[in-house]
C-alpha cells in the first residue's frame, strides 16, 4: 500500500503546478486609447502619424512589461496612463488644453474590477500623474473623489510629485485656447478644424521630452481634437481594470468636469463583466452612464462584451447625439474599441506580445 503522505504532498504538487499553469496561460491582455475625434488620413501626415504610434507603442510596451512580470491589472493601467501623460501628443497631463481662464485643469479616474474600489480626482492644476493620485484615493482614502485644492492637498500628504502649472503649458494647446476665445465657444475633442491657408506662419518648434527629438508642434493637433487617453488592463490573475485621463475641453468654464474621473460613466471595471474606458462628447457619456451600460448589458441580458459595447456607443449614443468611442476588456481576453467618430487613436497588446496601433475608421 502505497505511503498516504506521499500520496498526499503528489497532490499538493500537481495541484500547485495546475495553479501555476493557469496563470501562465491567463491571457493577459492590455488595451488603450488616446482620443477620438476628427481622425482622418486627409488630415494626417507620415510624421504626425509616426509620433502618435510611437507613444502609443510605448504605453502598450509599458503596460505589457508590468504583466509579464506578474504585476496586477492596476499596476499595468497607471504605468500605461502615465506614458500618455508624459506626452504632450494628448490632452492629458503635459498636454492638457486650458480653460476659459488660461488655466490647465486636470481629471482621471481609476477602477479595481476585482473589489469594485474605484478613485478619482478632478480640477487639479499641480499634479504631474493625476492617474496615480486617483490610484492613491481609491487605495489609501475612504473615499472615491477627491476635487481641486483638496486633492492636491491629499497628493501631497500622499508624496505625490507636484509641479508649476507652467509644467503643462503647451504653445499648440495655448494657441487653441486663443482661437476658441475669439470665436467665444468651446472646443470639444471632436471638432473638425479648417483648413489651414498655405502661407499661414509656421507654430514655433517643440523638444520633445521623451526622445528629446526636436517635432513642429503642429504634430500634436488633429483639427481641434485633443485626446483624453485611457487604458483597460487584464492580469494573469484574471483581474480587470480601468483608468482614464484627460485635460477637458478647451475654454471650458465654471469648473466644469466631463466623464473621465465619473465612475460608471467614462471609466468602469468589474470582473464578473469588463473593464471599459471612454472618450469623447463627456456631457453625453455622463448622461448615458457609458461605461456601466456596457457592464450592464453583459450581466443582465447575456451580451458579448462585443456586442454590449456596440449598442452603447453605435445605437444608443448615437440616438443621443453624442460623438466618440470606448475601449472594453472582458476577463477572457476579448477586446472591443467601437467610436462613431472618424477616428479614434487606439491599441492592443496580447499575452504572447502581439501588438496593433490603429488610427482610422477602416
Amino acid at each position: 500500500m502505497k505511503n498516504p503522505l506521499l500520496i498526499a504532498a503528489s497532490i499538493a504538487a500537481l495541484l500547485t503546478s495546475m495553479v501555476g499553469m493557469a496563470q501562465t496561460q491567463s491571457p493577459i491582455t492590455l488595451v488603450i486609447h488616446g482620443g477620438a475625434g476628427t481622425i482622418t488620413r486627409k488630415n494626417m501626415t507620415p510624421e504626425k502619424e509616426q509620433a502618435y504610434r510611437a507613444v502609443l507603442n510605448q504605453a502598450l510596451q509599458t503596460g505589457y512589461a508590468v504583466l509579464k512580470r506578474g504585476g496586477t491589472s492596476l499596476d499595468a493601467v497607471e504605468a500605461t496612463v502615465r506614458v500618455m501623460e508624459d506626452s504632450p501628443l494628448f490632452n492629458a497631463g503635459k498636454g492638457a488644453v486650458f480653460t476659459h481662464e488660461g488655466r490647465n485643469e486636470l481629471d482621471a479616474s481609476v477602477m479595481d474590477g476585482k473589489t469594485l474600489k474605484a478613485g478619482a480626482i478632478a480640477g487639479v492644476t499641480t499634479i504631474k500623474n493625476p492617474i496615480s493620485t486617483a490610484r492613491r484615493v481609491m487605495d489609501k482614502s475612504e473615499h472615491v473623489m477627491m476635487i481641486g485644492p483638496g486633492a492636491e492637498a491629499f497628493a501631497k500628504a500622499q508624496g505625490m510629485e507636484l509641479v508649476d502649472p507652467k509644467y503643462f503649458y503647451t504653445e499648440t494647446r495655448w494657441q487653441g485656447l486663443q482661437k476658441a476665445l475669439q470665436e467665444e465657444k468651446v472646443q470639444l475633442d471632436h471638432t473638425e478644424a479648417p483648413a489651414k491657408p498655405a502661407n499661414a506662419p509656421k507654430a514655433r518648434n517643440a523638444e520633445s521630452p521623451k526622445t528629446g527629438a526636436i517635432l513642429n508642434e503642429t504634430i500634436f493637433t488633429e483639427g481641434n481634437k485633443f485626446g483624453t487617453v485611457g487604458c483597460v488592463a487584464l492580469d494573469q490573475y484574471g483581474n480587470l481594470a480601468a483608468g482614464t485621463s484627460t485635460g477637458g475641453m478647451t475654454n471650458k468654464r465654471y469648473g466644469r468636469v466631463g466623464d473621465a474621473p465619473i465612475i460608471g460613466a467614462g471609466t468602469y471595471a468589474n470582473n464578473a463583466t469588463c473593464a471599459i474606458s471612454a472618450t469623447g462628447h463627456g456631457e453625453y457619456f455622463i448622461r448615458a452612464v457609458v461605461g456601466f451600460d456596457v457592464s450592464a448589458l453583459m450581466a443582465y441580458k447575456g451580451l458579448s462584451v462585443n456586442d454590449a459595447a456596440n449598442e452603447v456607443v453605435m445605437k444608443k449614443l448615437v440616438e443621443m447625439g453624442g460623438e466618440g468611442g470606448l475601449i472594453a476588456l472582458d476577463r477572457r481576453g476579448n477586446i472591443a474599441m467601437p467610436f462613431n467618430s472618424e477616428g479614434m487613436y487606439r491599441g492592443y497588446i496580447k499575452a504572447d506580445g502581439t501588438s496593433e496601433v490603429l488610427i482610422y475608421k477602416d
